[in-house]
C-alpha cells in the first residue's frame, strides 16, 4: 500500500537491546519442499532460548533472531506442519505462523480494515471559533484537548523532556511541524518489515520503498501512529495543534505495518525495547494479529490455530510483565467492537490475516482473551463523544476497562445540528505522504475538495513550514489521552535515581484512575443506538456504581485533577 517500488526483504536484523539477529543460513532442499514462511517460536518456562533454537533447526527451521527476554525466535520454515513439529519439543510453549515471504504483489488489498476510524457521511462543519488564549491556533476544535482539561493542567505541569513516552504504532512522522519538537529520532525503532502480499497474492503493505523493506525510524505511511502521537504531545509552538502533555519526549517505538496489521514478534520486540529503553508510558491502541480472541480450545479452530493463539498470549504477558518490571506503564485501547468484554459477542473476523481466512467462532469468556488489551499490568481505555455519551462503536464493561477519554463520536447529539460532524471525532496530525496517497492532499500541498469534505486541515507557519491535521475517532483516539495524562503525571511526580526518571506503573495507574471525573451510567443503563443508523448489537447496558461502572470505568481522565490531586494516591 502506498508503494513505489519492490526490492528484496533482507531477513537479518540489527542487534537491538535483547535482540539478536542470526545469520541466515543456506536452507536444505528438504527445508524448501514447501513456501517459505516466517514464524514465531517461545520457548516453554524454564528451558533455554538455545534449546528451543536447537528444536526449531531439528524440525527444519531457520534462525532469524531470538528475543531472549521473552524467549521469542523468528525463524522461517515450510508452511505447512512446522508449528506442530516444533511444538512437540519439550523446549518449546507453542508457535505461531507469522506471514508468507518473496511474494510479488497483485491489485487485491487486504489492508485491515479501518471502518470505525474513518467512518463519514454527509460532511457538515460547524463554524471557526476565535483559538483560546495561550493554546495554538487549532485547538479550539480539539473538544478532547479541553474535556480532560490539559489547558489547565499545562499551566502547572506541561510535561517534563525526561518523560518518555513510546508510541507503538503504524510510525510516527518525525518531519511534522507539531511532532518534531518533541521527537526522540535517537531511541525510535521500526521493528517491522514491510510485506508486499499475503501467501494468497492479495496486496498487504505493498511494494517497498526502502532497502530491505524497512521504513525508517521516522516514518509513517499509514497514519495512525502519527494521529496518535500527535494528541499525546504535539508542541505548544504556536502552530496548527498541541498535545495532552506538550512537553514530554515522543519516541516511535514502530510494530504495526503499513496496512493497519500488528503481529507478534514486532509486538513482543516494541514492548521489550521500551523496558530496556527506558520508555515511561507507551500507548498500544491495537490488538495483535490475526486473532481478535485468542482461545484456549476453540472448538471451530484447528489444533495449528489452538497452538498458534496459545502462543500469543504468553509471548504478549512475558513481555507486558518484562516492561511493567522495567518501569513501564502500558495504556491500551479497549477496542471498537461494541462488545461488553466479559459478555464478547461471536468472533466472525479472526484470524483477519491471510485474506479470505476468517471463520465463525463462538467467544468463551474465561479462555479467550484480546491482547494486549486483556494482558497484566494495562490500563484500559474506552472512548466517549463530546457530549460525553459512550462512543457506539467503544469495547466497555467492568471486566477491562480503567477509564475513559475522548476518542470521538461522529453521530454523538443526534437529531441536533451537530450529528455526524466532523468536530465530534478527534483532530490531530497527518503525514503529508498518506494524505496525498489517500486522495486528500495534492501534489502541490493544497488540500483536495474530499479532503476539505473530510475536515483535512492544513497550517502554514510564517517561515513556510506546513503540517496537515485529520479527524479520525476510535478507541484509538481515546488511548492517547490517557497516556496524555499518564505521562503528566510521570512529569510531576517521577522521581531521579540512577536508573534516569519515572515513576512506577502500579503509581501512575492509581494516579489515573484516582483523579479521573466520576460519571454515572446513563439512565436509563441501556441504551440502543438505533436512532444512530447502528443495529442491535451496538445496544449496552452499563453495570455498576458512579465510583466504577463499564462505561466509564473509574471515570472521565483529567490531566489537571492528576496533576494537582495526586500526590496521596502515589504513595497507594
Amino acid at each position: 500500500m502506498r508503494r513505489t517500488r519492490l526490492l528484496v526483504a533482507a531477513l537479518a536484523v540489527p542487534l537491538i537491546g535483547g535482540i539478536v539477529s542470526a545469520p541466515v543460513a543456506a536452507a536444505s532442499p528438504r527445508q524448501l519442499s514447501g513456501p517459505a514462511t516466517e514464524f514465531t517460536v517461545l520457548t516453554a518456562a524454564g528451558q533455554s532460548v538455545g534449546a528451543a533454537v536447537q528444536a526449531v533447526r531439528d524440525a527444519g527451521g531457520t534462525v532469524l533472531k531470538t528475543n531472549t527476554a521473552v524467549g521469542l525466535i523468528t525463524a522461517t520454515a515450510p508452511a505447512n506442519g512446522f508449528v506442530e513439529r516444533v511444538s512437540a519439543d519439550r523446549s518449546v510453549y507453542g508457535a505461531a505462523k507469522a506471514t508468507s515471504i518473496g511474494q510479488s504483489p497483485k491489485d487485491r488489498s487486504t489492508a485491515k480494515p479501518d471502518a470505525v476510524e474513518k467512518e463519514r457521511g454527509s460532511a457538515k462543519q460547524r463554524p471557526d471559533k476565535p483559538a483560546p488564549a495561550g493554546m495554538d491556533p487549532l485547538d479550539d476544535k480539539l473538544w478532547g484537548l479541553a474535556s480532560v482539561r490539559s489547558d489547565l493542567a499545562r499551566t502547572v505541569q506541561p510535561g517534563d523532556k525526561r518523560v518518555k513516552v513510546g508510541v507503538i504504532d503504524t510510525g510516527v512522522d518525525g518531519s511534522h511541524p507539531d511532532i518534531a519538537p518533541n521527537f526522540d529520532a535517537a531511541d525510535s525503532r521500526n521493528f517491522t518489515r514491510d510485506i508486499p502480499t499475503d501467501e494468497t497474492g492479495a496486496v498487504v503493505d505493498g511494494p517497498c520503498e526502502y532497502r530491505g523493506c524497512v521504513d525508517p525510524a521516522d516514518h509513517d505511511d499509514n497514519g495512525h501512529g502519527t494521529h496518535v502521537a500527535g494528541t499525546i504531545a504535539a508542541a505548544a509552538n504556536g502552530f496548527g495543534v498541541s498535545g495532552v502533555a506538550p512537553d514530554v519526549t515522543l519516541v516511535n517505538i514502530r510494530a504495526g505495518q503499513d496496512s493497519g496489521y500488528f503481529f507478534l514478534q514486532p509486538t513482543v520486540d516494541a514492548l521489550t525495547y521500551a523496558g530496556d529503553a527506558g520508555i515511561d508510558v507507551v500507548n498500544m491502541s491495537f490488538y495483535v494479529d490475526p486473532w481478535l480472541y485468542n482461545c484456549a480450545a476453540n472448538a471451530a479452530d484447528s489444533a495449528e490455530q489452538r497452538l498458534e493463539q496459545r502462543t500469543i498470549v504468553e509471548a504478549v504477558t512475558r513481555a507486558l510483565n518484562y516492561a511493567y518490571g522495567k518501569g513501564v506503564s502500558s495504556v491500551v485501547a479497549l477496542g471498537n467492537e461494541h462488545s461488553d468484554l466479559g459478555l464478547p459477542q461471536p468472533d466472525a473476523t479472526s484470524p483477519d490475516y491471510p485474506a479470505e481466512a476468517a471463520h465463525d467462532r463462538v467467544i468463551d469468556n474465561a479462555t479467550c482473551l484480546s491482547m494486549p488489551t486483556e494482558g497484566p499490568h494495562t490500563i484500559g481505555v474506552a472512548a466517549f463523544g463530546p457530549s460525553g455519551a459512550k462512543a457506539d462503536y467503544s469495547n466497555y464493561g467492568t471486566e477491562q476497562i480503567s477509564v475513559a477519554a475522548p476518542g470521538g463520536y461522529y453521530r454523538d447529539y443526534f437529531g441536533t445540528d451537530l450529528y455526524r460532524t466532523n468536530e465530534n471525532m478527534i483532530l490531530s496530525a497527518y503525514p503529508e505522504n498518506v494524505g496525498i496517497a489517500e486522495g486528500n492532499i495534492d501534489e502541490a500541498g493544497n488540500v483536495t475538495p474530499d479532503g476539505e469534505a473530510l475536515g483535512v486541515q492544513k497550517a502554514v507557519a510564517p517561515d513556510g513550514r506546513v503540517g496537515y491535521y485529520q479527524y479520525l475517532q476510535g478507541t484509538s483516539m481515546a488511548t492517547p489521552h490517557a497516556t496524555g495524562v499518564a505521562a503528566l503525571i510521570v512529569s510531576q511526580y517521577g522521581k531521579a535515581s540512577r536508573g534516569g526518571f519515572g515513576l512506577s506503573p502500579d503509581a501512575v495507574q492509581r494516579v489515573i484512575e484516582g483523579t479521573a471525573a466520576q460519571t454515572p451510567c446513563p439512565t436509563p443503563r441501556t441504551v440502543d443506538y438505533l436512532d444512530e443508523g447502528r443495529d442491535a448489537s451496538f445496544t449496552a447496558t452499563c453495570a455498576g456504581p458512579t465510583s466504577f461502572n463499564g462505561f466509564y470505568g473509574h471515570g472521565l481522565v483529567d490531566a489537571y485533577s492528576a496533576v494537582t490531586h495526586g500526590s496521596g494516591y502515589v504513595r497507594g
